[in-house]
């Protein structure tokens, strides 16, 4: 049986946050989620860049070399220099440290499992409303099966079904979270049948696993009543992405079968030699799911293999070779920074472009045009969105984020798996398209405010030339007393109010007759006509 001697999992989440209705703070939503008050577990990560010197070690300086200037821009900000205060990250991350453990039990029946936590963080990111949340977990001396279950079993957002027995389907059985002496903060329900059918049967949305909506307190789901300083709701599948570190005695010696499993997260099997799924099917799995550069018997960290499927990002090598183990410059310090760096741009990505196609559904959802709240609303909801897609193209698209062999074809890899190249442009199509909607239908409203306007003028020419021909007044009341010139005066602007709003109203006939009258292929008689034509025509166009 093989031993997994050090296992490491990372889970990132992505979740939309949903802007509270009636709020005009200009505060970011960390900055809400920190003054919530409260018993509020978060706190603000001072991280090794923005902290004491003393605290930046070579794994950090390492990871930030990896890195494309723009890219390093996005994650780290701008330095001081020469007495100038550099600019932050696009990144804050918020951490909590009162989960100490977690115990999976994994299948009913069997023995629970207790993980470590590393650590528990959410990523917010500037201007786009998503926030992701990191778990990673670790332990020692796992049988591989155990792993295998693990990676499959334990990031899983709600169960997606129910076995015979009431017993959620591919997820684990029972999922506690543990503080400092090991007292239970929360636990899974997943067992709860009729509680995640009423809720869906309700709000046509799934609802969370209790030990979930537990630890990302005090943001609460969008569809729920409880209140809270962020909302959140979910944006893709209910299994989260997830990281995975295998150090095992010898690689080698794992089968084919071991690697698709861990490859395509698929749980464990029934023989060492048991494919999950159709030969026909895997028949490319090396060349689709793995990256081999190193999968040779030299090199510093020998048959250490990446497998990625866009999902997951599993890395297996040999416990007994220092480099691959070695937390400072090692493949495990690699894992835990540049690794999980692209890992998380790229799914970054993903949830931001799938919010954006989502917002631009709910405005159209929301839009009725015969409400003129509503289409300005509409309006509103169209042009924000395609103000804050230009800056997350801008500030955070970007297809190379690194010259280093290994970590640009691993995100290439994973955004390949992810579809990215295929969603960002579609996305970009949508968003444009009805950005240049509304922009047409605001050229269609001047064109008739103008032709309106013209037909007033028009109108108000003939008046005009009439009685102001040579300075002719019709009416000499100059030395008339000041009563009846003022009368006089009043009697004058009504007729001409009633006379201009009249012409106003009918602009789109008088628009109509006057293009007919400009028309010399019609006769003077159709001409004549055609105003008391069109006003009989009740199907006559109209804009």
């Amino acid at each position: 049986m093989t031993t997994v001697r050090h296992f490491r999992q990372s889970l990132l989440w992505p979740l939309q946050l949903m802007p509270r209705e009636g709020d005009r703070s200009d505060r970011r939503p960390w900055e809400q989620l920190l003054e919530a008050g409260g018993a509020q577990p978060w706190h603000a990560v001072v991280d090794e860049y923005t902290g004491e010197a003393s605290g930046f070690h070579e794994r950090h300086y390492n990871e930030f070399v990896t890195f494309l200037p723009y890219v390093q821009r996005f994650l780290y900000g701008d330095g001081s220099a020469r007495g100038r205060t550099g600019g932050a990250s696009s990144m804050q991350v918020l951490r909590r440290d009162d989960v100490r453990q977690v115990r999976v039990t994994l299948q009913a029946g069997e023995a629970p499992v207790t993980l470590q936590v590393a650590h528990i963080d959410l990523y917010f990111f500037y201007d786009v409303d998503v926030v992701m949340l990191n778990v990673e977990v670790c332990a020692d001396d796992l049988p591989l099966a155990v792993a295998q279950e693990v990676l499959y079993r334990f990031g899983r957002g709600y169960p997606p079904g129910w076995d015979g027995e009431g017993r959620g389907l591919h997820c684990a059985v029972a999922v506690e979270w543990l503080g400092a002496d090991a007292q239970v903060l929360a636990a899974s329900d997943a067992g709860d049948r009729e509680a995640f059918l009423a809720f869906v049967a309700r709000h046509r949305a799934p609802r969370l696993a209790a030990h979930w909506r537990w630890l990302l307190q005090p943001l609460v789901p969008d569809q729920e009543d409880a209140t809270g300083p962020l909302r959140f709701r979910q944006i893709e599948y209910h299994r989260m992405p997830v990281m995975g570190y295998l150090a095992v005695d010898d690689p080698a010696q794992l089968s084919r079968a071991d690697f698709v499993r861990l490859g395509l997260v698929s749980g464990r099997g029934g023989g060492d030699e048991l494919l999950p799924f159709a030969e026909q099917h895997l028949a490319d799995f090396e060349s689709r799911y793995c990256y081999d550069r190193f999968w040779c018997a030299g090199g510093a960290a020998p048959h250490t293999r990446y497998l990625c499927c866009g999902h997951a990002l599993v890395v297996v090598g040999c416990a007994g070779a220092p480099f691959f183990t070695d937390r400072e410059r090692g493949v495990l310090a690699q894992f835990r920074h540049q690794h999980f760096l692209l890992f998380l741009i790229a799914h970054f990505q993903k949830a931001a472009l799938l919010m954006f196609s989502d917002r631009l559904v709910v405005a159209l959802d929301a839009l009725s045009i015969a409400d003129a709240g509503s289409v300005k609303r509409f309006k509103r909801a169209v042009r924000s969105n395609f103000e804050t897609f230009l800056r997350f193209t801008h500030r955070y698209w970007f297809h190379e984020i690194s010259e280093q062999v290994q970590t640009r074809a691993l995100h290439h890899l994973c955004v390949a798996h992810l579809g990215l190249n295929t969603l960002y442009p579609e996305v970009r199509e949508r968003v444009g398209e009805m950005n240049t909607y509304l922009d047409t239908d605001s050229l269609r409203r001047q064109a008739n405010t103008v032709v309106r306007l013209t037909v007033v003028t028009i109108a108000g020419l003939i008046g005009t030339l009439s009685t102001g021909f040579l300075g002719m007044n019709l009416l000499a009341e100059a030395d008339a007393p000041l009563w009846q010139r003022g009368l006089i005066f009043v009697g004058t602007l009504v007729a001409s109010l009633v006379v201009t709003g009249y012409t106003i109203v009918k602009s789109k006939r008088l628009s109509d007759f006057l293009d007919v009258l400009s028309d010399e292929r019609l006769t003077l008689r159709q001409k004549a006509g055609a105003w008391w034509k069109d006003a009989r025509d009740p199907h006559r166009s109209r804009n």
